[in-house]
């Protein structure tokens, strides 16, 4: 069926409750979009997690009476009389299939390739994982992902243990694994996240080298690699617990993290790790170190 957008910009405070207003006069589906066109990750157990300025976007009904919506919204004390909003007509198609069909495989480095699980792989001889992300975050097309993926083709992995903090759809660690690492532990907060995580190391053949735990459950061990693809936030609050995962020696490799905040995030984590230099994609960055 085609679909009306409802797009209203607005401060990161309002946002929620601008949703909600759009929800309670009509809206099928309420997202939230940075005006910069960053992905939202994953947030922890009733947080929300909005940027300074936000896109909010209201999905209709084509057949829905978007004047009356539109009147109703300008009474609000938020919005107010002529608020600027654009209104875009989707037309009616398969968007899962549209999304499937311009996810293409892409390379990583030298040997590393990422490539959808409906597509046939460009080159049988690389290192190739089968994705399929579902629900779960990480498909590689975003350059934090793509920055941790170029990272793990660099090194020897051979042998290796590995602790995927934040494990999404499983990319990182099972990357690792096809990369010659001996064992994966995955956690996430999402259990879509461990679903899609186990569901794509079976499809690469890799299911008996990968457990994965909800942050409750998670155990007690140190690894050779620790891999934390999140949020600055969270890197900041749980750097003792994402530290104790990596064993003297080992090697640590963090994303999620705008470039505005690499240096902060690179100076936190050099108490315990020799810090390598920042890499940037973009607005993002990485960082990573070895254990001291």
């Amino acid at each position: 069926m085609p679909w009306i957008q409802l797009k209203i910009n607005t401060q990161a405070e309002h946002a929620e409750q601008l949703g909600d207003m759009l929800s309670a006069n009509g809206a099928q589906a309420v997202t939230f979009v940075d005006a910069k066109d960053t992905p939202m990750y994953e947030p922890k157990p009733g947080e929300v997690m909005l940027w300074p300025d936000t896109e909010v976007v209201g999905l209709y009904d084509a057949e829905y009476d978007m004047s009356r919506v539109v009147s109703q919204l300008e009474k609000s004390k938020l919005l107010g009389k002529g608020f600027v909003h654009k209104l875009d007509q989707l037309e009616d198609k398969d968007w899962e299939r549209e999304w499937m069909d311009n996810f293409h495989p892409i390379q990583f480095g030298r040997r590393l390739w990422i490539c959808p699980s409906w597509r046939e792989v460009p080159d049988p001889d690389a290192v190739n994982v089968m994705l399929d992300p579902g629900l779960a975050f990480g498909t590689g097309t975003h350059p934090t992902t793509s920055l941790c993926l170029k990272w793990l083709d660099s090194l020897d992995m051979e042998g290796a243990s590995v602790v995927d903090f934040g494990c999404g759809s499983g990319i990182l660690g099972i990357a690792a694994l096809k990369l010659g690492a001996a064992s994966v532990v995955g956690i996430d907060i999402d259990p879509q996240a461990l679903l899609a995580s186990k569901d794509n190391a079976s499809r690469n053949g890799v299911e008996g080298k990968i457990s994965v735990f909800l942050p409750k459950d998670q155990p007690v061990l140190q690894a050779d690699f620790v891999l934390a693809n999140i949020l600055a936030g969270p890197l900041r609050e749980l750097r003792g617990v994402i530290t104790q995962y990596c064993s003297k020696g080992g090697k640590l490799v963090l994303s999620g993290i705008l470039a505005t905040q690499a240096e902060e995030i690179n100076a936190l984590y050099s108490e315990d790790f020799v810090m390598e230099p920042i890499a940037i994609e973009g607005d993002w960055a990485r960082v990573s170190g070895v254990k001291k």
